[in-house]
């Protein structure tokens, strides 16, 4: 008896795309998205002034102290649940900077006005130029930068209480060499 390998075909392709699914599906942490930057510098930040708000710059990166990166926008509903999280960051003494991504400035200010404004200096993206370089692939995205300007991890989503103290805050710790 002959088979036909176009009959064969299809059911090996599926059997295939079937056992994909599952390995991801089945990883230890399988929201986590990897950066191809982490451990690596960050790239470079070139961004526009928002009103009169301090300007977010390149050497804010390099400042010799552990670092939150943000990029949000007003239109972005997880970046509206997160602001409370990402204000108590801040309130505790961790700098935020925020990248307002393709956004429109007096949209952006509104949001800041209504929910405050956690970021020590900020800069819009209105091209998504700094937002591509950095690899963002969507809203909002965190990013945990050491004193010298390297990515240590990326968080892509919003950031609640459970990720700051199961993924954030470990590696903001060792960075800082185990202080608090």
């Amino acid at each position: 008896m002959k088979i036909n390998p176009l009959l064969v075909l299809p059911p090996l392709l599926l059997a295939g795309f079937v056992a994909f699914v599952a390995v991801g599906n089945f990883r230890e942490d399988r929201d986590d998205l990897p950066s191809a930057r982490a451990g690596h510098p960050a790239p470079t930040v070139e961004l526009a002034q928002l009103e009169d708000l301090p300007l977010f710059t390149d050497d804010m990166l390099r400042s010799g102290e552990v670092t939150l990166v943000n990029f949000w926008a007003s239109w972005c509903p997880p970046c509206r649940a997160e602001a409370p999280v990402v204000e108590a960051l801040a309130e505790e003494g961790i700098t935020v900077l925020g990248v307002n991504y393709r956004d429109e400035p007096d949209r952006a200010m509104d949001f800041l006005d209504e929910l405050g404004n956690p970021f020590t200096a900020i800069g819009a993206d209105p091209r998504a130029r700094t937002g591509l370089d950095w690899g963002v692939v969507g809203l909002p995205e965190t990013f945990v930068i050491d004193g010298e300007g390297n990515i240590l991890m990326r968080h892509a989503g919003p950031i609640t209480d459970e990720i700051v103290e199961e993924r954030l805050r470990p590696v903001i710790e060792r960075a800082q060499g185990g202080a608090s």
